[in-house]
């Protein structure tokens, strides 16, 4: 019997100006959460021989590309961004396909990369150094900022748009090469996003992009000693051991890792604004975020009332796939996924959490053989239960009472992630104060815990993050190393 189902598109790396199969031919799936019937690409199953040619044809075109004007280097990423926003909405079809989101939030993320991109790319025409008064007598001194050469991007799921765009543009505005390796369940968006580049003319070798898994070319991208730098963004464990391994090297590495995110609600605080903000931080993109709301700290005093609203506001949301207008949840990304997240619900049930809301698989109709989870409300929770301690990275909310302020902000600390944190509240001494005792990269007084905007940087402290923060003023920063200059002229 013969299938009536189209054959699935067969897609190739992009090394050294060329679309080339894998070294051996081999070959990955990336399905559909929405439907996992649904194969939506074959990808290469990448070999370290294929990172190994990336990294060489990187190496090859860094001094052409190190030796342009970076106001040469901005018109091809400028050529880059008006090819972006004229293929916005296809290109968030094509994210909303592999990742879950929904198309408002796929768009969104498309338009966030713009604005990271357009910010690094005129940090890089005011890169400059620093001329300092030397203490020899003819001598003109300086400092100056040089590119490293090689570097490695390593992007996640999650946000597989925005982030190459806020990790590669420093890099290449800065005069460095790159192999790019987007997440195995996103790798068509990677494959569009590279796309920009290459119909911008960027010249071969500039930019690379090679599938495949993590412990095969993601490791390779780790150790070989070509690579000068490593931006990684994913989970803890992972980042930990890319940067044991990039030590051997003394490549540097960023990464940007879990969190656990709190957001403290005071008595005083707007509750309907807080309950707002926490659906939104808590549920977007499936709950997908590293900067996601996971953990709601409310004084006791309010915490009935907080909750109630809540938990309406979850029970009206719409749980369906992406592409249909009105649904407010899609499928979270994978089945590996889908697991780990259902698996973290039981454990919350026999810690001795209340459900107050969710908890199961939706299978009903078009959603049977999707990765479909019901936004979760936990209420009761304590903060030595795993839910409260371990980043689920899906659509559960813990709701945790606190007696009062100082309990609250030991609670919101009380993790090993540090990425970003929130407090609702009308008392501008207590705001301050949870601001400096914050264990965070990220505070926000009345907004949620997700807000980032690119000309800050991004990062996090404790298990969330470590080396020179992304985006902002020190999105260069990482890629580039410092020289001083003595110049003795009399």
């Amino acid at each position: 019997m013969t299938s009536n189902k189209p054959a699935a598109t067969v897609f190739q790396n992009y090394i050294g100006g060329n679309w080339v199969a894998s070294t051996d031919g081999g070959t990955f799936e990336q399905r559909n959460p929405a439907n996992l019937d649904e194969i939506t690409g074959l990808w290469p199953a990448c070999t370290v021989e294929d990172a190994r040619r990336a990294i060489g044809a990187a190496e090859a075109a860094f001094p052409a590309w190190r030796a342009l004007t970076v106001y040469r280097r901005a018109e091809y990423l400028k050529q880059a961004l008006g090819l972006m926003a004229q293929r916005r909405d296809a290109m968030a079809r094509v994210l909303t396909l592999e990742n879950g989101k929904t198309l408002a939030e796929s768009k969104t993320e498309i338009d966030s990369a713009i604005r990271e991109m357009e910010f690094q790319i005129n940090q890089g025409l005011r890169m400059g150094g620093e001329q300092l008064p030397s203490a020899s007598d003819g001598v003109f001194a300086y400092a100056s900022r040089a590119p490293l050469g090689v570097v490695s991007v390593i992007s996640p799921w999650n946000f597989p748009f925005n982030v190459p765009g806020r990790k590669g543009t420093p890099a290449l505005i800065s005069g460095n090469t790159v192999v790019f390796k987007p997440a195995s369940l996103t790798p068509q968006t990677g494959h569009e996003f590279t796309k920009l580049f290459v119909d911008a003319g960027l010249p071969a070798g500039v930019w690379n992009f090679i599938t495949g898994g993590g412990g095969t070319v993601g490791e390779a991208l780790t150790v070989d000693p070509r690579i000068k730098a490593i931006s990684f963004t994913g989970s803890t464990a992972v980042g930990r051991r890319i940067h044991e391994k990039a030590a051997k090297i003394l490549a540097r590495t960023q990464l940007e890792m879990g969190g656990k995110n709190p957001l403290v609600v005071l008595a005083d605080a707007d509750l309907d604004a807080a309950a707002q903000a926490a659906v939104t931080a808590a549920y977007a993109c499936a709950g997908q975020w590293c900067t996601s709301t996971s953990r709601v700290v409310v004084e006791k005093a309010v915490a009935q009332e907080l909750s109630e609203r809540i938990v309406a506001r979850v029970k009206a949301m719409r749980v369906g796939n992406g592409m249909d207008a009105g649904v407010n949840l899609g499928p979270v990304c994978g089945a590996q996924q889908l697991e780990d997240i259902l698996r973290y619900i039981d454990i919350g049930r026999k810690e001795g959490a209340t459900l107050a809301c969710g908890g199961r698989r939706v299978t009903e109709g078009e959603m049977a053989q999707g990765c479909f989870i019901e936004p979760t409300v936990f209420t009761g929770v304590q903060r030595t239960m795993r839910i409260a301690q371990e980043e689920i990275f899906g659509p559960v909310l813990s709701i945790m009472v606190a007696e009062d302020f100082d309990a609250a902000c030991d609670i919101a600390n009380d993790v090993i992630f540090g990425l970003s944190s929130s407090i609702y509240t009308r008392d501008l001494a207590k705001a301050h104060s949870f601001a400096e005792r914050s264990e965070v990269g990220m505070t926000h007084v009345n907004m949620h815990t997700a807000l980032k905007e690119p000309q800050f940087s991004f990062g996090g402290v404790k298990q969330s993050g470590f080396g020179v923060p992304e985006a902002g003023r020190t999105g260069i920063e990482f890629f580039t190393e410092h020289r001083v200059v003595y110049m003795k002229y009399r």
